[in-house]
């Protein structure tokens, strides 16, 4: 297998980094950053034509101000075409970054997080398509995907339309940590919430009359506990985990809010993982019977009880891909090519990856040289970084 990684201008690839990780853009708020990479492109060669904005947005439930871009490149040889994606979107915590290099780091100033997840994805495709063009590298048919809000929701990779890839058979999502790492298949996620309708009354002079539905979310909660439902969950028959992330009122309010008043409204949101859909969605059932539980235990004088309205559905889902499979094989061999030993990862949050595999496209997940994510610590080991980049480009050029 030829190592076109020798081919790859590391001070470039650093360029584009420190250019992209200073441009904000949230989830949500992707507009800048796109357009930035589009600049970029078009400056390295790739033509107008080959680079367009889908209509994602146009289907994601929330503000999103662009569609996914995407850049459809011809082979110049023949070949499958392959495709690697990575999101725009940072956490919130990166708005206004201020990267800079410290020693073999880039970090932010310590009072916002740094944006590398997924800056660096982006900047490694943009060096890779560079690298390609500029040495003449042979390579089959590539496609690149700029996926929009993945931070809240995945929802750029769910919301796409598979025919706008230009037939892809197979994927390399830039979204991981160390460039010997591939994540070859992760859990799915079911999203549970419930409402929960009681009866207020003065807690000094007649708490009897009410029905507390704070006290029926705790008792729920307490029951979903016991019955091995909560946090780390092992059963005969599946394994997941499960948590509870929101225990309040209307619109992101307290419940409640007067001691001396019976609580009648609270609203209780969480979610569960499992590798399979079906025990994901039983750990979820789990909690319903628990709230159902719940409910028949609180009562007024009068016997009546909360109305307790649990909903679910799924949020992702899970997938796992063969180590025979082709993806895989090729990843493998390309982590071997620039000198590392490959360790595939099953992995216990939810990707682009789980909606690409979804929408036909079986996706490896592959390494970023992103540390300590979503927090003011951040930052970019540079070194890896590099190989990283490298890694990309041995991916585009090598047989599959």
């Amino acid at each position: 297998m030829t190592n076109s990684a020798h081919h790859l201008d590391a001070a470039a690839a650093e360029a584009y980094l420190m250019r992209y990780l200073a441009i904000d853009g949230v989830t949500g708020q992707e507009a800048a950053i796109a357009a930035a990479i589009v600049e970029d492109l078009k400056a390295i060669g790739v033509p107008a034509s080959a680079i367009k904005y889908d209509t994602a947005n146009e289907r994601i439930p929330v503000p999103t101000q662009t569609g996914n871009l995407i850049v459809t490149l011809p082979g110049t040889k023949p070949g499958p075409r392959i495709m690697f994606s990575a999101h725009l979107d940072t956490v919130p915590l990166c708005a206004g970054a201020k990267p800079r290099r410290e020693g073999d780091r880039i970090v932010a100033d310590g009072t916002t997080a740094l944006g590398g997840d997924n800056r660096n994805g982006c900047a490694m495709m943009v060096v890779m398509v560079e690298t390609l063009m500029k040495h003449k590298l042979p390579h089959p048919p590539i496609t690149l995907l700029f996926t929009v809000r993945e931070e809240s929701g995945l929802h750029g990779a769910r919301e796409l339309i598979a025919s706008d890839l230009g037939g892809p058979v197979m994927c390399f999502n830039i979204d991981g940590r160390l460039a010997s790492e591939l994540i070859v298949g992760a859990v799915g996620q079911e999203n549970w919430e419930v409402e929960i309708t009681g009866k207020a009354s003065h807690a000094g002079v007649a708490p009897d009359k009410g029905i507390s539905a704070t006290l029926v979310g705790a008792i729920g909660l307490a029951e979903a506990h016991a019955a091995g439902w909560f946090g780390k969950i092992v059963k005969p028959d599946g394994n997941g985990t499960s948590n509870i992330g929101i225990f309040g009122g209307k619109n992101n309010t307290s419940a409640g809010d007067a001691t001396n008043v019976v609580t009648d409204y609270a609203y209780l949101r969480g979610e569960a993982r499992s590798p399979t859909s079906e025990f994901a969605a039983k750990i979820t059932e789990g909690y319903k019977a628990a709230f159902a539980k719940a409910q028949a235990q609180v009562k007024d004088t009068e016997g009546e009880t909360a109305v307790v309205n649990f909903t679910h559905k799924a949020a992702y889902p899970p997938f796992n891909l063969a180590e025979d499979s082709p993806v895989v094989t090729l990843a493998t061999k390309a982590v071997k090519t620039i000198g590392l030993e490959p360790v595939t990862i099953f992995s216990n949050g939810g990707l682009d990856a789980n909606w690409l595999d979804k929408h036909g496209f079986p996706t490896v997940t592959i390494g970023a040289a992103m540390f300590e994510i979503h927090t003011i610590k951040e930052y970019v080991d540079v070194p890896e970084f590099i190989k990283c980049c490298k890694l990309a480009v041995v991916l585009a050029t090598q047989e599959s």
